[in-house]
């Protein structure tokens, strides 16, 4: 190997530490300060119920911001996912304070809505400003999505390994070049300890009791991790039904959140209690040691669907590890299994489905449960990633391999029969 190999090996080595150093540390510090934020405008609402009447006036804010200021980034996560596929143009950096705005905004008044969704964008955003710097081309700004997605997740849930197997899944039958596989773990790793730095505290959940592997246990593990697929396809077509009636019936986009905030407000009213609104994390960390009403799950996939789906911002994971875990610990009350891993299996199996990412759902339980849970949240994952349909909740997600594979032979057999 001559002298100047070496040196543009160097050079490139020494070029995507700093840019993942810097990714880390930007959109770690971005997820520090978010997660702050959004616990104190959590508790402002908290502690003042009567807020919630104002979400018409949040949401119509939402509305014209990103109408004025955000058309080209109002997909949000789709964007990044169009990005990757086929790169047109840097993303904004407006991108970044407009979805965290938005997203305060909607948590301050009610709505019903996660959190990774604003972190991964505040990641993309910030990740693809690097691409004028060093003047990267399309191979290398594919590289950059997938950091800034990494980044942005591994930093909210405080799973660097999921993080960085997220952001390589969820692209993962687009053409993900080697390179990308370390650099995705470097960044990830780089912005979970930037939180940690800043010392901002992620939610603990604990499963105490993993019970003994048999047939009958196996049996019934299929059965839940089918409903949690189910659960998964219902929440995915909730949003698109809301987001395509929105759409279609109120031609001016700022008024979308404003009357859906309306119908939020009342509706949050008349049910008398306020535990669908927000991340709902309380009744999540609750979930783990308490069996949940059966409608619980119900509820949340309703008012999460409708808000994101009226224009509200945030995010759907949270949303999905509510339901998930609220249906694991309805499902105690007749399936034979403690409840905290019934609330385990069903808190990442619901994501798997929604999102197509088994591999990264497995590792995330496993980091936030335990690695003695990781047999019965693989189960769960890969059946819930297999049963939940082939729409996901994103709709620029290309879904191929054996998912794709399934439904397509599923579709054909099905048209041979009629």
């Amino acid at each position: 190997m001559n002298l100047e190999k070496i040196k543009k090996i160097i050079f490139l080595t020494v070029k995507w530490i700093a840019i993942c150093t810097t990714i880390g540390l930007f959109s770690g510090s971005a997820s520090a300060f978010f997660l702050v934020a959004l616990e104190w405008v959590t508790q402002i609402r908290e502690h003042n119920n009567w807020i919630i009447w104002l979400l018409p006036i949040g949401g119509l804010m939402i509305g014209l911001g990103y109408y004025y200021f955000g058309q080209e980034v109002v997909k949000g996560n789709n964007l990044l996912l169009e990005e990757y596929e086929n790169p047109q143009k840097t993303i904004p950096l407006k991108m970044a304070p407009l979805v965290l705005i938005g997203t305060l905004i909607t948590h301050l008044f009610g709505g019903s809505a996660g959190r990774e969704g604003t972190a991964v964008q505040m990641g993309g955003a910030i990740a693809d400003q690097f691409t004028s710097v060093f003047n990267l081309d399309n191979s290398e700004r594919k590289t950059i999505v997938i950091l800034g997605i990494s980044a942005g997740f591994a930093s909210i849930f405080g799973t660097p390994v999921a993080g960085a197997l997220f952001a390589l899944e969820v692209l993962y039958f687009s053409k993900i070049s080697f390179r990308s596989i370390p650099l995705s773990f470097l960044t990830a790793y780089i912005a979970y300890f930037t939180v940690e730095l800043w010392q901002v505290k992620h939610t603990q959940y604990s499963i105490p009791i993993i019970p003994e592997l048999t047939f009958i246990t196996l049996l019934w593990m299929i059965f839940a991790s089918l409903l949690f697929g189910l659960a998964a396809m219902l929440f995915s077509r909730s949003t698109h039904f809301w987001g395509t009636l929105f759409s279609k019936t109120i031609s001016f986009p700022p008024l979308r959140p404003f009357i859906g905030g309306i119908i939020l407000a009342i509706a949050f009213y008349f049910i008398g209690t306020t535990k669908y609104t927000g991340l709902g994390i309380p009744v999540i960390v609750d979930a783990f040691s308490i069996p949940n009403a059966p409608f619980d799950f119900l509820f949340k996939i309703l008012f999460t669907g409708f808000t994101l789906g009226a224009g509200f911002k945030g995010g759907e994971v949270t949303p999905l590890f509510f339901i998930g875990a609220t249906l694991g610990s309805a499902l105690s009350l007749i399936v034979p299994l403690p409840t905290a891993i019934l609330a385990g299996m069903g808190f990442v199996a619901v994501f798997s489905g929604a999102t197509h990412t088994p591999i990264a759902c497995t590792v995330m339980g496993m980091e936030l449960f335990g690695v003695e849970s990781g047999f019965f949240v693989g189960i769960a994952c890969l059946i819930a990633y297999f049963s939940s349909g082939s729409v996901g909740i994103y709709h620029s997600q290309i879904v191929k391999g054996p998912k794709y594979r399934f439904y397509q032979n599923f579709k054909r057999k099905e048209t041979n029969l009629l």
